[in-house]
């Protein structure tokens, strides 16, 4: 179900694009190429100069490669556009201390605490906290999503739709399905 309409009349002046790319690599690694892209619809003036309609005020890149176990055992950052150039565009070497940080353990928290404030930039920052959940669709891209395994399936219990009381998990995977604490 779409949004439903605007209760007034506007116009777009930003967009923020948030990509996500996920790779299998032949060694059998995954690797995750993520980018940030904001861009105003009208000229915008910054105290380095002016961006003109369209052009990208930010645009922040990041390379993750993850072992089976969600691992990041190589990261690469770096700033395309920046409104400060010279400023902004040396923060990247500070994201390689992304290796040995594990997606699905407390990424988001940990990635938070260690670029908070001057430590990182923001737009990197956040362009991180999306790797978790596509690194999840990247690996479901070569597992079967069905009850056939004896493991309950990944996804269970990651989200409200699939907690396993709910229905959904009792129509699509009726063999991992546990009924509420008040159910009969």
């Amino acid at each position: 179900m779409p949004l439903p309409p605007p209760r007034a009349l506007r116009q777009k002046v930003h967009l923020r694009q948030i990509s996500v790319e996920g790779y299998r690599r032949d060694d059998g690694m995954l690797e995750l190429e993520a980018c940030l892209r904001d861009t105003k619809e009208i000229d915008y003036v910054l105290a380095s100069g002016i961006r003109r309609a369209g052009d990208a005020i930010h645009e922040m890149r990041v390379r993750v490669t993850l072992d089976a176990d969600f691992t990041i055992i190589d990261a690469q950052a770096c700033s395309d556009r920046v409104p400060y150039p010279g400023g902004c565009d040396t923060i990247a070497p500070a994201y390689r201390q992304l290796v040995g940080l594990n997606l699905m353990r407390g990424f988001r928290r940990t990635v938070s605490e260690m670029f908070a404030d001057v430590r990182g930039c923001s737009h990197m920052t956040e362009l991180l906290l999306s790797l978790p959940t596509a690194a999840i669709q990247t690996l479901a891209t070569f597992r079967r999503d069905n009850e056939d395994e004896d493991e309950k399936p990944f996804q269970l219990d990651r989200c409200h739709a699939l907690e396993t009381s709910t229905e959904t998990v009792r129509l699509y995977y009726p063999k991992w399905h546990r009924g509420r604490a008040n159910d009969p």
